[in-house]
């Protein structure tokens, strides 16, 4: 008779970020805990915007460690680290970090002659899907380790290549700014056509003749885009306000595959009223959330302004963008018009959509000290202190109950009620100097059934040991790391204590499958 393994019976499932039992220093001074080498360098992954600068690391120290960490594990677990660097790129969403991986893993197996694993030019493939990044991925092999390119790294950009390289593509990609040209490509790696695609030979040819005879280079009778590319470009300057102005401008701008990127050079004037409204129908979500201030200094009319908040609000547009939340944060807080408040709340909550609703009661703590306030990256005008508020925030509204606090030197209650804005309970929190973690947990815990933390686990020392020994054995902690620092704050991989990585939504899905005993394993691997 079955005493045990009964249908009630739940396995514990345990975090797939381990702690070694060796402790350190965090760099606030409080005692931390090592993690072993996956654990470190898949959080490092999932939080590393290659060349930034952090509060704690310096830019180039951190590319040093993420780089040190694929080099060993290419050797040691290759199946791992190939897994990690194809879903780092889709559905994590790290762009340039995978494809550093990418050329790390193949040079650091090249040096050791492993041979074993999954083929290093698969890896390579799997990281390429913005027909751009082969040449980054070139322009990085040969800055970093010089022009004696392998074949396996060439292989995998071939293969990538077919899939990749079509006439939109060339036209908004293949540009004179980039170091490696697509002709250049072709020629370095030999990319042969994907014979399932019969037009690409005549493309490769032309892309060939664009970079090598760019005065006579025509593009073939087939390519419809180029073609009417080309008969665009030949409207004389002085005529080519007046075709985007017409009847059909943008039918035109959009046939020709012009992008907004472009408009303002072909035009050779200023992007105005006009011109902003004939290409804002062929623009992507996030190109109209680049330009919304662009919009309201030319005066768009509020017809235009209706499109661009119905595509900005319009879930499937929302998931196809594959842009992480604080996009539309960032954007909602330096948006001049409140036209476009309501569109980019709406895309911040579908973007949400992973955000569980937890049962029970729950103690949501967000960090919100001085090393928060770091940006995200260089080109981000949002820091990890409002990225932990909005992921904090919404796990709080959508929780059955739920206690939601920030933390600092001091920490506080953060009031919010059911059904109200991310956006606007986030404008309740503030900035609180230190990382007093343990004594925020102290103070707040009360019975909850789970503790959840977003921060980058840098807490001050406490005489009463580290944030999780402050909760008892058997309620769950989870720990979301926003930086991807050496050290955590707490044990992790063993008992209740979790740690995952990342600035994407879909991290938060693990609570509920661990929970529910469904999963315990790296998210490639789910």
């Amino acid at each position: 008779m079955a005493r045990f393994n009964t249908k009630s019976a739940k396995a514990l499932v345990t975090s797939v970020v381990k702690s070694t039992g060796r402790t350190a220093a965090t760099h606030e001074g409080g005692r931390g805990r090592l993690r072993d080498p996956r654990s470190e360098l898949f959080l490092l992954a999932v939080a590393n915007f290659v060349s930034q600068q952090t509060f704690y690391e310096s830019g180039n120290t951190r590319d040093d460690r993420f780089a040190t960490l694929v080099r060993r594990l290419a050797v040691e677990d290759p199946q791992w680290v190939a897994g990690l660097l194809g879903w780092l790129r889709g559905d994590g969403n790290m762009r340039t970090a995978s494809i550093v991986g990418a050329a790390e893993y193949v040079k650091a197996r090249l040096d050791a002659g492993a041979t074993e694993g999954p083929a290093n030019r698969r890896v390579v493939a799997s990281v390429l899907r913005r027909p751009d990044e082969p040449g980054e991925l070139l322009g990085y092999w040969t800055a970093t380790y010089g022009r004696n390119i392998p074949k396996p790294v060439k292989r995998g950009i071939a293969d990538a290549v077919r899939r990749l390289y079509g006439e939109k593509a060339l036209l908004k990609y293949d540009t004179t700014a980039k170091g490696y040209r697509f002709g250049d490509i072709l020629n370095l790696v030999h990319a042969a056509p994907d014979p399932d695609k019969p037009w690409q030979g005549d493309l490769f040819r032309y892309a060939l003749d664009r970079r090598h005879h760019p005065d006579t280079a025509v593009p073939p009778a087939s390519a419809r885009v180029l073609a009417a590319h080309r008969e665009l470009m030949a409207v004389p300057v002085a005529e080519r306000r007046a075709v985007v102005t017409g009847a059909g401008g943008a039918e035109r701008l959009a046939a020709a595959g012009v992008t907004w990127e472009a408009l303002a050079g072909w035009l050779q004037g200023p992007m105005d009223k006009a011109a902003w409204e004939a290409i804002i129908p062929s623009m992507g979500a996030m190109a109209l959330v680049r330009n919304l201030r662009n919009f309201d200094e030319a005066g768009v009319s509020d017809e235009a302004a209706a499109v661009v908040a119905a595509k900005l609000a319009d879930p499937a547009e929302v998931a196809r963008s594959r842009q992480f939340p604080f996009r539309y944060l960032a954007a909602y807080q330096h948006a001049p018009s409140l036209r476009w408040a309501y569109p980019l709340e709406q895309a911040l909550g579908h973007s949400l959509g992973n955000v569980p609703a937890l049962p029970g009661r729950s103690l949501i703590l967000v960090d919100r000290s001085g090393s928060m306030w770091s940006p995200l990256s260089v080109r981000s005008q949002l820091n990890r202190a409002d990225a932990a508020a909005v992921f904090g925030t919404a796990l709080a509204l959508r929780a059955a109950d739920a206690d939601l606090v920030e933390f600092g030197t001091s920490s506080a209650r953060v009031k919010y009620r059911k059904g109200e804005s991310v956006l606007k309970v986030l404008e309740r929190f503030g900035s609180l100097g230190g990382t007093n973690t343990t004594e925020a947990v102290r103070r707040f815990y009360k019975k909850h059934d789970r503790v959840l933390i977003v921060t980058d686990e840098q807490a001050a020392y406490n005489y009463h040991g580290d944030p999780t020994e402050q909760v008892p054995a058997h309620i769950p902690v989870y720990t979301w790391n926003l930086a991807g620092y050496r050290v955590g704050h707490g044990e992790s991989g063993t008992g209740n204590r979790h740690v995952f990585g990342g600035l994407s939504d879909a991290a938060f899905r693990m609570v509920s499958l661990v929970e529910s005993g469904a999963d315990g394993s790296w998210p490639w691997l789910a």
